[in-house]
Formats: structure tokens, sequence, C-alpha cells
């Protein structure tokens, strides 16, 4: 345990504010989306699932709600790509070696992304469907 408090301005990474702040969280958050792009072929996936379905959700004849939902589940699987990436990067980064818990880590990352698609295809399926049923 340390015996001196932590204070935020001890952080050499929490200086910025206002539209620096912003300027460098969009900066990062781009680093982000382009390492994802370029490393991680399940988020290529993933993101080519969101570019041939969202333009489908906008043709469909459903309620706007119904729109942003299939648009919304869409996201959250690639939202929970991305935060699966950012466990499996920092468990790489502490060591490449087998470890149960390190396999532990990553694995709940994965289930978090495969009950994702499971609820996008769940939303997908209870709004298609009778869409289909009344063609």
């Amino acid at each position: 345990m340390l015996n001196t408090p932590y204070h935020i301005d001890q952080n050499p990474h929490k200086g910025n504010r206002g539209l620096a702040r912003a300027w460098h969280a969009a900066k990062n958050s781009w680093c982000g989306l382009v390492y994802a792009f370029m490393e991680e072929s399940a988020f290529r996936q993933e993101l080519t699932l969101f570019a041939l379905l969202t333009p489908v959700a906008f043709f469909l004849p459903i309620s706007l709600l119904e729109k942003a939902l299939l648009v919304s589940s869409l996201v959250m699987v690639l939202v929970i790509e991305l935060l699966n990436s950012s466990v499996e990067a920092a468990i790489d980064r502490i060591s490449f070696e087998h470890h149960d818990l390190s396999k532990r880590a990553k694995d709940f990352g994965s289930a978090a992304v495969m009950l994702a698609l499971f609820v996008a295809a769940l939303l997908w399926a209870a709004v298609c469907i009778p869409v289909i049923l009344k063609l």
C-alpha cells in the first residue's frame, strides 16, 4: 500500500482541459479505430456486418425506433469487440506466456462479444421476421 495518497496533478496525462482534451481524445479514438481495423480480423468482420446491415435497416418498412435499435445493436457489437481487443492487448503487454488467468480474461471478453452478437441477431430476427411474413 502506498503511503502518499494519489492526486490527479501527479498524472501527466490529465493536464488537458476543454477543447484540447476533446481534440486529443478524438485523435486517440481515431487511432484506436485504425489499430482495430488494421490488427483485428474480428473487428473487420463485424465492421463489414455493420456496413452491410445498416443500409438494410434504413430501407426496411419499420419505425424509426426499430431502425435505431437495429443499428444500435450493431454498434454495440463493435464497442464490445473494441473492449475485448483492449483486454487482449493489455494481457499480451504483460506476457505472452500461457496463464490460466490471462486465458480467463480473454475468454470473458470473447464471451461478451458472443453475447452481443446474440442480442443483435435476436433483435434483427424480432424486427425482420414480421416484416418478411407480411410480404
